[in-house]
């Protein structure tokens, strides 16, 4: 989402590095450009504003242009000023609140809402809570439904009363929630405009009904400058405590994200960062902004990790390795494991000096390949994904044709599989001490490049089979 802005950014401090001693001419230029950045974004014009004047009165300070690393400084600078346009408030709910907790859901029509519901549900789950879900969108056709079919995908229990009263269903549910031992009632809204006094009057209703300690506004970052107008006005007619931003992981500028703290005046919750029910995670200024300057977002890597990698999985994969008892039916297990964990892309751009994902060009890590791969393993018999040498021409050319490749991508597939099981052999036995004296081993320079193989030069793609990497 931030690929736009985050490239026009570092290349300004890519000219502010090379500088020596900078001048108040050279500061100017660059917060120029930092200024366009922002407005093609979509971000405020005064919020746009406001963040350049700031950043030129700490820039301009002698004690800046006299550094020895005048070009650090200002990027620190710009750094401390985005984290301030995001607020000082940590991401999620509020800390405390009567059990058991309302979470009421409102916006406009098709910001994502009930689908928001589902995955904050499964975010309460994995945080060790009980949550219970329910619809009082009457209006919509199929929404009840909906939610009803999301609450299975996810495994949380829904309330479905026969009432389509949307007060009714309301409390019945905080009632079901009190008598059932449910810690946390999750209210989806039906979709309105401000300007429809009925329906804001219903909202209030709601309100008054269940007395929610969360009022999350859901807005869809792709509408820019309009789900900011919006929630402003929600916020001034109903309260609004914190916002969720969806479709974070789309093709929007942005400028929604940055804009939302300073305009409307509440803290940013969640964002919503794909399409499973998983992809809902807190918000932290500090990430997203590191994301931004292309610095990385080691943290959440590591949690997405956690996530997606079980503990026994791993001990199991470490015995094999140690063993050199790796095999393609494990490979396959670990290109899921990775594409558990999200879009490669997103998950490369938590890599620190991957944040740019343009930089790799023609080279970029592309979903589809993965696919291939998969289905090349998935092609063949168990026999043949435990023990890879018994794979002739005529299984081969099966197995191409099972896939929907060819026989020189199997060929190729096969190659690197035991070039990378000769170094996955190497690190078991040596625990990686000794790599790269004496043996020919040159190690990689960075997370996604190929592993070198003694006496080799690196193929084209690396070990990863089809997966073309820098």
């Amino acid at each position: 989402m931030f690929d736009s802005l985050s490239t026009r950014v570092q290349e300004v401090f890519k000219s502010l590095r090379g500088e020596v001693r900078l001048t108040p001419e050279q500061v100017e230029v660059a917060l120029r450009e930092i200024r366009l950045a922002l407005l093609e974004a979509d971000v405020n014009f005064k919020v746009a504003k406001a963040f350049v004047d700031r950043v030129r009165d700490r820039a301009m300070d002698q004690a800046v242009l006299r550094s020895l690393t005048p070009g650090q400084q200002v990027i620190k600078i710009v750094r401390d000023e985005l984290l301030a346009l995001f607020g000082d408030a940590e991401g999620g709910l509020t800390k405390h609140a009567p059990p058991p907790r309302v979470v009421l859901l409102l916006g406009l029509q098709g910001s994502g809402k009930t689908t928001t519901a589902a995955k904050l549900g499964r975010w309460l789950a994995r945080q060790g809570r009980h949550p219970l879900m329910v619809s009082t969108d009457v209006r919509r056709p199929a929404a009840i439904e909906q939610l009803s079919v999301l609450g299975d995908k996810a495994d949380i229990r829904v309330f479905a009363p026969e009432t389509m009263d949307p007060v009714a269903r309301a409390s019945g549910a905080l009632a079901e929630a009190r008598s059932k031992g449910f810690d946390t009632v999750i209210v989806d809204t039906a979709g309105r405009l401000h300007i429809d006094d009925a329906l804001m009057d219903e909202l209030q209703a709601i309100k008054n009904a269940v007395r929610p300690s969360d009022l999350l506004y859901v807005a869809d970052a792709m509408t820019g400058q309009d789900a900011i107008k919006s929630a402003g006005e929600f916020n001034r007619r109903v309260g609004v405590t914190g916002v969720v931003l969806t479709k974070l992981d789309g093709d929007a500028r942005g400028g929604a994200a940055l804009s939302v703290v300073s305009v409307v005046g509440v803290p940013i919750a969640f964002v919503g960062s794909g399409e499973r029910i998983e992809d809902l995670e807190l918000f932290h200024p500090d990430r997203i902004v590191s994301r931004m300057l292309g610095m990385g977002d080691v943290l959440s890597l590591i949690e997405k990790a956690e996530q997606a990698i079980d503990r026994e999985d791993a001990q199991q994969l470490e015995e094999k390795l140690r063993k050199n008892e790796f095999t393609l039916e494990d490979f396959r297990s670990q290109l899921r494991t990775i594409r558990r964990m999200g879009p490669l892309e997103s998950v490369l751009g938590m890599i620190p000096g991957l944040g740019n994902l343009k930089q790799l060009a023609e080279n970029k890590p592309d979903e589809k390949q993965m696919e291939r791969v998969e289905a090349i393993i998935c092609s063949m018999t168990p026999a043949e994904r435990r023990d890879h040498t018994i794979i002739n021409g005529s299984r081969r050319r099966r197995i191409a044709a099972g896939s929907g490749t060819s026989v020189e991508e199997v060929n190729r597939l096969l190659k690197q599989f035991t070039e990378m099981r000769r170094v996955l052999q190497m690190i078991g036995q040596g625990g990686g001490a000794g790599l790269g004296r004496g043996r020919g081993m040159k190690l990689p320079k960075t997370a996604p490049r190929a592993m070198a193989v003694p006496g080799k030069k690196r193929k084209k793609g690396g070990p990863w089979g089809l997966i073309k990497t820098r």
